[in-house]
């Protein structure tokens, strides 16, 4: 009542812009810090020869690699819609998240290789305790990054951000599958190394499905059925709202757009319009990440056994 607000087109925009520079900057924090992470872990390579460690550091340096396109695909959703891209350039993010799906996948091969060949071509490990010691610095560092892009991609509605970071945790596990493997180096057993290093090549192709199945639903334009739910409460709870006969929604990026119908009683248009302007608000106080949504009012009032033909359409959110 006290702090003025409002849910209209311009506000949408300028809520846009600042999610996607919370996107740039969780991108470029954990750039960095995974190649920090990478740098010294590829350090201990050199002096060990650890294959484990080896695929490892080859993965953590792909992840590094996923912010780059992210990176730019949060700035190009920064650009306002165009004649040719009226939807605007949010779509980047899906098609960064099927980049970093094949990025993944090349690091799982390059990692399965190294391991086999080092099965195959038996090597004497050195400096253990490097090793071990790199494998925990990996697990920090892969955390502190998953906490970070998950946080933030949660925030703003980036699946691909958040689809990154809980891959990132989970590489954070499968750095603490090096030190497992360390440990059975010392007990005496050394194929404990490379074998540690084909389970991890095996993780990273199993954590690629949970990625490929959310970035291939924003694709398809899948939503979260709870979602749906709370903005089917929030149009049915306004007052003049008797049904929601239809309702849309899909995710443009890391901001949702959509289509829907209410349904009030027979009265004139301008007060079916406002009914529909209060309907739209409420939908952008319960839809956060809403940029736009298209309202039509249909009476429920029969003619023939069909609904009345005439209607009002709003568009945004105010």
């Amino acid at each position: 009542m006290f702090v003025p607000h409002t849910h209209d087109a311009a506000d949408s925009v300028d809520d846009a812009l600042e999610a996607s520079e919370q996107g740039v900057r969780a991108v470029k924090i954990s750039l960095f810090m995974l190649l920090g992470t990478t740098i010294l872990q590829f350090l201990v390579v050199l002096i060990s020869g650890s294959v484990a460690l080896l695929a490892d550091t080859i993965h953590n340096f792909s992840d590094a690699l996923t912010a780059v396109p992210l990176w730019i695909a949060f700035l190009l959703a920064r650009r306002p819609a165009t004649r040719r891209y009226t939807y605007g350039f949010g779509r980047a993010e899906d098609l960064a998240g099927l980049f970093i799906v094949g990025v993944v996948a090349l690091s799982a091969l390059v990692a399965g290789w190294q391991a086999v060949d080092r099965l195959i071509h038996p090597q004497p490990i050195h400096n253990l305790g490097w090793v071990a010691v790199a494998g925990l610095i990996g697990f920090a560092g892969n955390e502190a990054v998953a906490i970070y892009r998950i946080r933030i991609g949660r925030k703003i509605g980036s699946a691909a951000l958040v689809a990154d970071g809980v891959h990132a945790r989970m590489d954070g596990f499968t750095s603490l599958a090096v030190v497992l493997g360390v440990i059975g180096v010392w007990l005496g057993f050394p194929l404990a190394d490379p074998i540690v290093g084909l389970l991890i090549a095996a993780a990273i192709i199993i954590l690629l499905w949970g990625t490929m199945r959310s970035i291939g639903r924003r694709l398809m334009d899948g939503i979260d059925p709870d979602l749906l739910d709370r903005a089917r409460s929030a149009l049915a709870g306004t007052p003049g709202v008797e049904a929601v006969p239809a309702l849309q929604l899909r995710w443009i990026g890391h901001r949702l757009q959509g289509n829907a119908s209410i349904q009030v009683a027979d009265m004139p248009v301008s007060a079916a319009e406002q009914i529909a302007a209060v309907a739209r608000h409420r939908l952008g106080h319960a839809l956060p990440n809403l940029d736009g949504i298209a309202i039509q009012t249909t009476t429920g009032t029969t003619y023939g056994g069909g609904e009345l033909a005439r209607s009002t359409s709003a568009h945004g959110h105010e």
